[in-house]
Parts: C-alpha cells; sequence; structure tokens
C-alpha cells in the first residue's frame, strides 16, 4: 500500500507482508490472481488433463418493491431471451425477506458477437412484462457483478500440488446447470481442511511441501464430484452443437437419462477470448433507451455499487502492448471491452487529432474479472490493487 501512480513511495507506504505456511489451502474465489500464477506454473501440472476453463458473467441488482408485489420464497429461473441464440445466458429472481428482490442476468463469455452489451442485455430483460410488473414501485438499491467458472469436470484442474490445494471457485467446483456453487465451495473446503488435519503430523514434520494426493481421492468420492458429473455435459452441449441443438441435448441428458449418458463432452474451443467474430462478420445490436424507472445507464447504477479506489496508485488495469490492442481489439471487434465490461473501465476516445485511443477508468472496476478473460488479444493483465479498493457489496 502507499504506492503513487507514478510508482513512488506516499508517506502512507506499507511495504507487503509475506506470509509462509507449510500448507495453504487457495480458496479465492473464480480467476483468483494467485491461483491463475499457481495454473500457469508448468512445474505443478495442474491443468495438464483439463480443458481450458469456461466463464460466466453475471450482472445484479437488488430491488426493494411494493410490499403487495412482495412473495417471500418466490424464486423465478429464466432462459434465453432476450439473447439471440449465438449466445447462451439466463436469469434469476429471488424474493427475500424486508421486501426485497435479487434479480439478475447470467451470459455465457463464450459469446460470439462483439456487438454484446450484458449489462444492457440485463436492461431490456427487466423490461419483459413478467419482470417489470414485479419492479415497478420499486426503487432499485444495490448493484454489482461477477464471473463464475461455468466449464465443470471437464476444466477442473489438479486440486492439490506441493505445500497447497485448491478448493472453490477458484478451481471451478460451480455447477453452472444450477447458477448454485456455495455449497460445492464450502463442503471442498471442509474437504480441504480435513484433509490437512488428518495429515498434519506429516506436513509438520516434513521441510518440504508435502503433496497430499488423498486431498483428490477425496474429492472424486464425494457428493460434489457426484454432482458435477450429473451435469458435465451441460454447458459444453450449447458451446458446441448451439442454442437449439444444445438445448435439446441438455434437456434429453437432464431429463431422461438423468445425467448418466455414456459419454462426457469435451468443449470445442480453447478459450473464452477465442470466441468473438469479427465485427465485419457480426450483427449490431440496439439497445432501447434507460427510463430511469426500471433500467438504468451504466454509470448511475455504477454508484449503487460503492465501487472506490485510491486514485493516487499505479493502474491495477495493465495493458502493454497498446498498439496491438487498437488493431486487434478496436479495429476488428469494434472495442468489445467497452460492451463486456459492467463497470465502464474501457473507452475508446479520440484526441484533438482524430487518432482513437484506448482510455482506462480504473477506479470504475467491480473486480469482476471479465476483461482478463474476454480480452480477445489477452493484453490486459488483471493486477491487484491497493488493499481497500472494491466495490463494497452489502448483500450481494
Amino acid at each position: 500500500m502507499g504506492v503513487s501512480k507514478e510508482g513512488e513511495k506516499r508517506d502512507a507506504y506499507t511495504p507487503g507482508v509475506e506470509l509462509v505456511g507449510k500448507q495453504t489451502i487457495f480458496a479465492e474465489g473464480c480467476r483468483g490472481s494467485c491461483t491463475q500464477t499457481l495454473l500457469s506454473n508448468q512445474a505443478f501440472g495442474l491443468t495438464e488433463d483439463c480443458q481450458m476453463q469456461t466463464y460466466a458473467l453475471g450482472i445484479k441488482e437488488i430491488w426493494e418493491v411494493d410490499p403487495k408485489k412482495h412473495k417471500p420464497g418466490l424464486v423465478l429461473h429464466t432462459g434465453g431471451w432476450p439473447l439471440d441464440t449465438d449466445a447462451f445466458g439466463g436469469s434469476f429472481l429471488y424474493h427475500i425477506d424486508g421486501n426485497k428482490v435479487h434479480l439478475g442476468f447470467v451470459v455465457g463469455l463464450d459469446y460470439s458477437n462483439p456487438y454484446l452489451s450484458i449489462y444492457d442485455e440485463f436492461q431490456r430483460w427487466k423490461t419483459h412484462p413478467a419482470i417489470r410488473t414485479t419492479l415497478e414501485g420499486g426503487q432499485c438499491i444495490a448493484y454489482g457483478a461477477r464471473t463464475i467458472t461455468e466449464g465443470g469436470l471437464q476444466c477442473l484442474p489438479k486440486l492439490h500440488m506441493p505445500g497447497a490445494m485448491l478448493a472453490g471457485d477458484c478451481a471451478g467446483t460451480l455447477v453452472a446447470a444450477r447458477i448454485k456453487g456455495v455449497h460445492t465451495a464450502m463442503k471442498v473446503g471442509m474437504m480441504a481442511a480435513e484433509t490437512v488435519m488428518d495429515n498434519l503430523e506429516k506436513i509438520q514434520e516434513s521441510d518440504v511441501g508435502v503433496d497430499l494426493k488423498e486431498y483428490g481421492n477425496t474429492f472424486r468420492n464425494s457428493w460434489v464430484y457426484e454432482e458435477m458429473h450429473k451435469y458435465r455435459n451441460f454447458r459444453p452441449a450449447v458451446n458446441n452443437y448451439g442454442f437449439h441443438v444444445g438445448s435439446a441435448l441438455i434437456a434429453f441428458d437432464q431429463f431422461i437419462a438423468r445425467g448418466k449418458l455414456p459419454f462426457t463432452l469435451k468443449f470445442k474451443h480453447e478459450g473464452d477470448h477465442l470466441a468473438l467474430k469479427p465485427a465485419s462478420q457480426s450483427k449490431k445490436i440496439e439497445y432501447p433507451k434507460y427510463d430511469g424507472k426500471i433500467t438504468f445507464d451504466l454509470l448511475s447504477n455504477l454508484i449503487k455499487s460503492g465501487t472506490w479506489h485510491n486514485e493516487d496508485q499505479p493502474v491495477h488495469l495493465h495493458v502493454e502492448d497498446r498498439e496491438g490492442m487498437k488493431k486487434e481489439n478496436f479495429e476488428k471487434f469494434a472495442g468489445p471491452e467497452g460492451r463486456f465490461c459492467p463497470a465502464k473501465v474501457y473507452e475508446w476516445l479520440q484526441d484533438d487529432k482524430g487518432n482513437d485511443y484506448l482510455q482506462i477508468n480504473a477506479s470504475n472496476c467491480l473486480h469482476c474479472k471479465a476483461c482478463s478473460i474476454k480480452d480477445p488479444g489477452q493484453r490486459i493483465e488483471w493486477r491487484v490493487p491497493e488493499g481497500g479498493g472494491g466495490p463494497a457489496y452489502a448483500e450481494m
């Protein structure tokens, strides 16, 4: 902490703290920075037997609604609309206590149209009569966004290495078919902790990091693995065969075969960042204007996230090759980061001479990590910002 945007030590400078442990359980959520470093280290071989992870971005609001429209316990899930068939996603709407409603829209980041805006798809979804009726007369009180892992078993890395283990969504244990991962993350974390306790003496006596291979065996014999195996074909079905055929295959797999088809589908693509089609081959999407009552412009909603960063610190969203990004992202794909980012961090602007350039509004960042996933050229490096910065979620 306390480093200025020029890289100099400010008066409040505090050096980083090095935490050393003989066995570390990494459980930092989707696209965790430490976990990404481990996954990319070939010495550990964590990704040798799995496919590249595929992700989704979820955008969420919390509303206070008219008490007459509040139905505690009501759960609503939808799929598809208003998305076109070249994207896969759906929504949730939960009535909770205190006349509040949690609602959100989740879209797989393997979509192909660079003109798609997940935020605007969410706003348009709220205009459907089945949703609008609930929200009319209410007030949006909170906003946020976060990526989730959707690859399932096919994208699950090895969970153990010398001196460390992976648990929860940093490994990818979320069940995309149910849009649920808290239960699996908790159970995997418990299994990791129990494995450490069962081997505590061996860990303490060793001078090097112990590779707790039994953790992997425990996971494979758990109900978490069983549940993930049941839904293993959910995402690759749509990814490989498109919305209509994929949905039909999912329906057969889940409702007739009960998740017991004698084969496991593999993802055809090699990363969400490679899924975009050039802008010249894509259809522009016109989104309706915001009404300020049900639908809101992004910056007005962003205020409700409470996000904050010290302006006098190095930009944590680092792009080394700006010229390469301009040629690929802006000229070929029409600047998709300006649409997939749910916080208006990235803007393509023109200077006084008419030259296009990328402006990064790092202080807007919601720490969703979508940019480091979907960026076509993988030029955006998401670095950890100064401690204490980011969204201030209360109920999200």
